[in-house]
């Protein structure tokens, strides 16, 4: 009977504490505050195990087609570049300022597909990773994964070549894309005064297609 009673003056207690720590808001959420050690280790290993258990069902498809290549690529530099950056190119704006740093993809070698997938289409909360199976369908997104398995083996000059030849094969298609501030004759300096909107542009971006067509089961 003690030990029921102690348990729940336990819980109340703790409840009672996690209440006041919000509602006078002693939690920083300002993003150029750095979580303590154990907080921001046990967020990374939440969302790793997240992803990782979400992920173990999809099925990969064949991800070594040029073709899928070059439209991962061309969706990569339009989306992708204002935060996880390019070969050759250096920090952002947009990306010095959010916690936690998204990862060079460049330099993320034996980046497990499936988990790719699963985080480019459904976003990961408070890292500013967008959920771009919103505006993206499954096969879209499978083609940047395909092009993120080449992405850590090009140099900033064949970087460069796929994303032109990228923009030069799909001439005549309606895209929504803004290829102008990767493609200038300063990558580096554009992609700082993009302010974000290379992100944003995904989002509003629907291909001529309805919103994400397909969930995750339609590849397993």
């Amino acid at each position: 009977m003690y030990l029921i009673r102690d348990i729940l003056l336990i819980f109340i207690l703790v409840v009672a504490g996690v209440a006041a720590y919000v509602w006078f808001g002693a939690f920083d959420v300002g993003a150029d505050v750095p979580h303590s050690a154990i907080v921001y280790s046990l967020l990374n290993h939440a969302r790793q195990r997240s992803i990782e258990v979400r992920a173990e069902d999809i099925a990969v498809p064949p991800l070594d087609d040029p073709k899928m290549i070059a439209e991962g690529a061309e969706h990569y530099d339009a989306m992708c570049t204002g935060c996880h950056l390019a070969p050759g190119m250096n920090d952002t704006e947009m990306r010095r300022g959010l916690y936690p740093q998204p990862p060079k993809l460049a330099e993320a070698r034996n980046l497990p597909p499936a988990q790719a997938f699963w985080a480019t289409k459904h976003g990961i909360k408070l890292t500013a990773m967008p959920a771009w199976g919103a505006s993206h369908d499954n096969a879209e997104i499978w083609n940047v994964v395909a092009f993120l398995k080449k992405l850590p083996d090009l140099t900033p000059e064949e970087y460069k070549t796929l994303t032109a030849s990228a923009d030069h094969d799909h001439e005549g298609h309606e895209h929504g894309h803004d290829h102008g501030a990767a493609h200038g004759a300063d990558q580096n300096h554009a992609a700082d005064h993009d302010h974000g909107s290379d992100q944003e542009h995904g989002a509003a971006d629907q291909h001529g297609r309805d919103q994400a067509s397909g969930d995750d089961s339609g590849h397993r």
